[in-house]
């Protein structure tokens, strides 16, 4: 959503600043400001718009001081003006917030401020606080015949908070008690770093990677006091609590752009490494076994469950429903796959018996928060997939299976859908050989078969110039279906997602075999059909599934459709039939997703670009997700 930067220590202020929101841009991107503090006065810079324009108007209008938070903003309440723009202050000027969440009795609040006398000159729910917190700085809410004196700022925000409903991260600063910045949380991210004389709060770790690699994520119910003299952290009744601190192993380089035009261009040439990278440490192509580290289930746990449900939101449930296939193929256990944002609604049928994995490339989605909570309610063990160490899902779970993507920045996600499902492809393999389903030996030659991995899918990005000139073909459509069986539908579902993510054309994913029972009538002359009809020639069910789509080709074929086919190399019955081919390495049926997904990412992003999209940071989306 809104993305948070704060920071003392002994650098110029505003450029520390500024580089955290460049690397926090994903998060929001309608209005960016900042404010900082030196020699006891308050200096404040807002625009609406991009980070670039915060830029122009300090490079015009220049200020400094010696601490500061900053923000750049995704609008939930209160349009994207320059008004309504973070950080937020108090009538008086003494108080400023900025703020990722979503304050849901702030009307209340705002009538109740205003009666005092309180003065508002925005419609966010975040301006709110600020009033709030100065109201408590100066004694009020003070019992009756209680002295009326200034309060420390961290005893006023936590006051504050008391009586604040919603999800929200805030980092203060006040000239009433100066040299602090005060954060807390209750819902969305907020990382606390630690460096050498100097100390940071923001709200995801690519904003600090370049200053410090030691961190640690605030809980739930968390207040960090940040000074020159370092850090205090305690809950918000003030009781001392303590987070473990953690060595990020990143490169900071890999938060940068590389020589690569997008983030997102950078971050698809990455999957190989990613892949690799999540593969690393994990298996033995001697005996075929997977080792599975922060995992607190027990082998006995494993063979005692009787259903699997996967629940995650977006691209991650793509990943999901491919791995209900993995799952239920090598472990023989049946698998449901949830929305994140319906699964608590609807009283899940979960328990003891049941295996939740959630699917999480942040690890602070608020939907698959609430779903984790949900399950282990009613008893259920937790199993996380997440790319960020120490995020508030795997701290909450049972066991954890760490994807070592790197940090991706581009809203869309790429290299962690395909960390997912080598992610999952492993938990399968491992749940597999644990139940006694999968045989050793043939554990092996799955495990030899996701080594091999990474070289073919540098062979898939080759043929990226091939993917351009598709691009170059179609990019004027208007609409795109994308079409698959078994498991190669839920990366039709991804296909679409990212078409109309990246590109604003319409698009939609369906089961090849569903077409007849109304999708067909979509069809019209030139309408651009992408068809996943690779083939494991090994597999004799997936030489019938293959089959079936040479008939849906035709169908759609014959009825007008301009079709664009993912084929397996060697294969020449679809080249007959097809508009454009693309020929993919050949590998194992439940593996081929990985291999699938990569050229039509390449698609979207190319047809982006060439339609003038923001590809990195599409309109009306942010990165991570971290209100409902």
């Amino acid at each position: 959503m809104s993305g948070i930067i704060g920071y003392i220590g002994n650098k110029r202020v505003v450029p520390v600043l500024l580089e955290g929101l460049n690397r926090l841009q994903y998060r929001g991107y309608d209005s960016a400001g900042l404010a900082v503090i030196g020699d006891s006065k308050l200096l404040i810079r807002r625009v609406k718009g991009k980070l670039r324009n915060l830029e122009e108007v300090i490079r015009l209008n220049p200020l400094a001081g010696s601490y500061g938070i900053g923000h750049t903003r995704w609008a939930t309440h209160g349009a994207p003006t320059e008004e309504n723009a973070h950080p937020h202050r108090d009538c008086h000027g003494t108080v400023v917030v900025v703020h990722n969440g979503i304050i849901e009795n702030y009307l209340e609040l705002k009538k109740e401020l205003a009666s005092e006398g309180h003065r508002f000159s925005t419609e966010t729910d975040t301006e709110v606080i600020a009033h709030l917190i100065e109201k408590y700085m100066h004694g009020g809410g003070a019992a009756e015949g209680e002295e009326k004196r200034r309060k420390p700022l961290e005893d006023a925000v936590r006051q504050a908070v008391g009586r604040l409903a919603g999800v929200f991260a805030l980092a203060i600063i006040s000239t009433l008690d100066p040299n602090k910045i005060v954060a807390v949380r209750r819902g969305p991210p907020a990382v606390i770093g630690l460096g050498k004389d100097e100390y940071f709060v923001a709200s995801d770790v690519p904003a600090i990677l370049f200053h410090t690699r030691d961190l640690f994520f605030l809980a739930d119910g968390d207040l960090a006091v940040l000074t020159p003299l370092g850090v205090k952290l305690a809950d918000f009744d003030g009781r001392p609590v303590t987070r473990r601190v953690q060595h990020i192993t990143w490169d900071p380089i890999l938060a940068e752009k590389g020589g690569f035009r997008h983030f997102m261009a950078k971050e698809i040439y990455e999957q190989p490494r990613a892949v690799r990278d999540t593969m690393l440490g994990r298996v033995s192509l001697e005996s075929g076994e997977v080792f599975l580290d922060e995992m607190e289930i027990s082998e006995a746990d494993f063979r005692s469950f009787r259903a699997i449900q996967i629940v995650a939101a977006g691209t991650s449930r793509h990943a999901g429903l491919a791995g209900k296939f993995m799952i239920e193929r090598l472990a023989r256990v049946p698998v449901e796959v949830d929305y994140a944002s319906e699964f608590r609604y609807r009283d899940p049928l979960v328990g003891p018996e049941t295996l939740t994995i959630l699917l999480t490339q942040s690890g602070e989605t608020a939907d698959t928060i609430a779903g984790q909570r949900e399950a282990q309610a009613k008893g259920a063990k937790t199993l996380v997939i997440s790319n960020v160490l120490g995020s508030m899902v795997p701290r909450e779970a049972n066991g954890t299976i760490y994807t070592h993507a790197g940090p991706e920045l581009a809203v869309a996600s790429t290299k962690t859908f395909t960390a997912e499902l080598a992610a999952l492809y492993l938990f399968a393999l491992h749940l597999g050989t644990t139940r006694g389903s999968l045989p050793r030996a043939e554990a092996k030659r799955h495990v030899s078969d996701l080594a091999a991995l990474p070289k073919q899918l540098e062979s898939v990005l080759e043929k990226e110039e091939e993917v351009e000139d598709l691009a170059r073909q179609f990019f004027r459509s208007a609409d795109f279906l994308f079409l698959g069986r078994g498991i190669h539908f839920p990366i039709a579902l991804e296909g679409a997602l990212k078409m109309k993510k990246i590109s604003y054309i319409h698009a939609e994913g369906h089961p090849a075999g569903e077409m007849k029972h109304g999708p067909q009538a979509l069809i019209a002359d030139g309408l651009p059909v992408v068809v996943i009809a690779t083939c494991d020639w090994n597999d004799a069910d997936s030489r019938i599934r293959y089959e079936r789509t040479l008939s849906n080709i035709k169908e759609v074929k014959a009825r007008g459709a301009a079709i664009l086919a993912l084929v397996t190399e060697g294969d020449e019955q679809v080249r007959e039939m097809a508009d454009c081919l693309l020929a993919l390495p050949p590998t194992n049926e439940l593996l081929s997703p990985i291999l699938e997904v990569v050229p039509l990412q390449l698609l979207a992003y190319h047809i982006g670009v060439l339609r003038g999209s923001d590809v990195d940071q599409p309109r009306n989306l942010a990165k991570s997700v971290t209100v409902e």
